[in-house]
């Protein structure tokens, strides 16, 4: 009787290893495939230290859109259709300048497009935007 008591304790065990097996198969798996996996960003091209004097001879136009609709070159009120006119009088004067449009939160999307790409069509290479709220 004992012996089949015995046999019966040994056939009660589960054997474990296979799991184990799987659970090592499994974690070699999500670390090979987590170092494949390339995360996008936005890189930053940041100015060097010694440049900072060659930074600050730039002027920049300034456009600026209020929450009305009506646009400013310059600190003058202008017309949207004149916006590319008023640009090119101002790159006249520094050609260099790039233009900053500070756009209020609550303007139209389309009349800041509209500003844009005026100062591209003349000929502005460097377009940046702010947004006020």
């Amino acid at each position: 009787m004992r012996s089949k008591k015995a046999r019966r304790g040994d056939e009660s065990e589960v054997d474990i290893t296979p799991m184990i097996d799987i659970v090592f198969i499994m974690l070699i798996f999500f670390i090979v495939t987590a170092s494949f996996t390339k995360e996008s960003g936005v890189e930053v091209d940041r100015p060097d230290k010694n440049n900072k004097a060659q930074n600050t001879e730039k002027v920049s136009i300034l456009v600026t859109i209020d929450e009305n609709g009506q646009v400013w070159v310059g600190g003058r009120p202008v017309d949207v259709r004149a916006t590319r006119a008023n640009i090119e009088t101002l790159r006249a004067e520094n050609p260099e300048a790039g233009v900053v449009i500070q756009a209020d939160g609550a303007s139209k999307n389309g009349l800041l497009v509209q500003v844009v790409d005026a100062a591209r069509l003349a000929g502005v290479a460097q377009v940046s935007l702010i947004t006020q709220k």
